[in-house]
């Protein structure tokens, strides 16, 4: 990309981070999660908007569609503020969740993912003479490969999007995101598994059983070991004197041990939502870096979280196709059954009712998880354009419903989970009103 070329997008940029914050300021003043107005502020510069009513004004500030040569550098850059927001969400959101899958949660955590989300899974597949496959088939007209995403579609849940919420609301650091974002890990674990098993039928009409298999135990090694054996050895690295990169720039370390998890991730085939997660959950443990963790986690959640949603937004075109009749339908039955199912795993899990339906809020968000089984599904011909949409606008208005949810909970004084102690509640108070972010330590 050349001089003249990045002037030109930087335009874009300008409209990216402007938008995204005025948006999320506007959206959190009518008391609704900040980071579906980071959403709508790329819906409504990208082509779902913009793009549509005036297509022409479109091309001419931002070039990524038509022959424009500039479109495809454009794009590149665009893929690349993307995931970078995303792996740097996931890294706050890693360095924030202390005592992951501790013993004290083990027992909830597992009662919430089992029920939680194997419930919906199963009943989407057993319910599967009721789909309406028609209506929802795509170029590939794979059935088997179709009920997979649906039953995927029912009991995803978002990890970066909740996430965002509970940073948002100044609760990131308790054990009610602890519990949430436990299960929503374990979750799109095997939920991901399964959206490779159906891109791969879609693909070949067969089960390529031994790259799946491979592609599972990959995620799974590398998931135990992000647990368990890395966070001791990053902890030794970072105190020893030899480490030059630590002790003049600590940001610097910090962003070279994100990378360092990524690259690995990668070369695994692994997703680097996981990796940056573990990243984040490795460096918390030294404690000489939370003030470089709190530095690095201010200047993401002010410029490249917020561009990573409005990015997420820019890339939907929901002028595709549209049934007001499906989203209905859909929106509907995918959260009833969430809902129930998360809240009788809580149940299970013995949690109190009014615990238990705040954790099922909280789980019902699929945002952008719920997008990219969407993309993908549809780029691999497993869906069409009507169900796509759908799946699309269920991410964000469940997204939408959870966060303002939890900001209700928040913003009345009541206590997410009945048996947090009387000062972690307090807690959760003072940081919801205080307009400071808070130490992420």
């Amino acid at each position: 990309m050349s001089s003249s070329e990045f002037g030109s997008f930087t335009l874009l940029l300008f409209l990216l981070i402007a938008s995204a914050q005025l948006l999320g300021w506007a959206f959190t003043k009518l008391r609704q999660p900040r980071v579906v107005g980071e959403i709508a502020a790329g819906i409504l510069i990208g082509p779902s908007v913009l793009g549509r009513f005036a297509p022409h004004l479109s091309q001419l500030v931002i070039p990524v569609h038509g022959a424009d040569p500039a479109g495809a550098k454009y794009e590149a850059v665009i893929g690349f503020l993307y995931n970078l927001g995303l792996l740097l969400l996931m890294f706050a959101s890693g360095a924030e969740t202390k005592g992951l899958f501790n013993r004290e949660d083990r027992r909830e955590v597992a009662w919430l993912g089992s029920i939680g989300t194997g419930l919906p899974f199963l009943l989407a597949l057993t319910c599967a003479s009721f789909v309406p496959l028609d209506a929802l088939r795509g170029t590939a007209t794979n059935n088997t490969a179709l009920l997979l995403v649906v039953s995927i579609a029912m009991a995803v849940t978002s990890i970066p999007v909740i996430a965002k919420i509970l940073y948002d609301l100044k609760i990131l650091h308790t054990r009610f995101a602890r519990l949430v974002l436990g299960v929503a890990v374990l979750e799109d674990i095997v939920l991901w598994a399964v959206l490779a098993i159906a891109t791969a039928l879609a693909r070949s009409g067969t089960l390529p059983r031994r790259e799946i298999a491979l592609h599972v135990g990959a995620s799974i090694v590398y998931f135990v070991l992000g647990l368990t054996v890395l966070p001791k050895l990053f902890k030794r690295i970072s105190g020893t004197r030899y480490n030059v990169i630590a002790q003049s720039s600590p940001v610097a370390y910090l962003a070279a041990v994100l990378f360092a998890y990524s690259a690995l991730a990668a070369l695994f085939d692994v997703s680097l939502v996981f990796a940056a997660f573990l990243a984040g959950y490795a460096m918390v443990r030294k404690k000489k870096l939370a003030e470089p963790i709190a530095t690095l986690n201010k200047v993401s959640f002010a410029i490249f979280i917020p561009v990573y949603f409005a990015v997420v937004g820019y890339k939907l075109d929901l002028s595709k196709s549209f049934s007001f009749a499906m989203l209905f339908v859909f929106l509907s039955l995918a959260c009833i059954v969430k809902l129930c199912s998360a809240g009788l795993g809580a149940r299970f899990a013995g949690f109190r009712w009014s615990d238990s339906v705040n954790l099922a809020m909280a789980l019902n968000a699929r945002g952008g998880p719920g997008i990219v089984l969407a993309s993908v599904a549809f780029d691999a011909g497993i869906i069409n354009a009507k169900f796509y949409t759908t799946l699309v606008l269920v991410a964000v208005f469940t997204s939408q419903i959870a966060g303002a949810w939890l900001d209700h909970v928040v913003r009345k004084r009541r206590p997410l989970l009945e048996c947090q102690t009387a000062a972690s509640t307090a807690e959760i108070v003072f940081t919801a009103e205080n307009e400071e972010l808070p130490k992420l330590a």
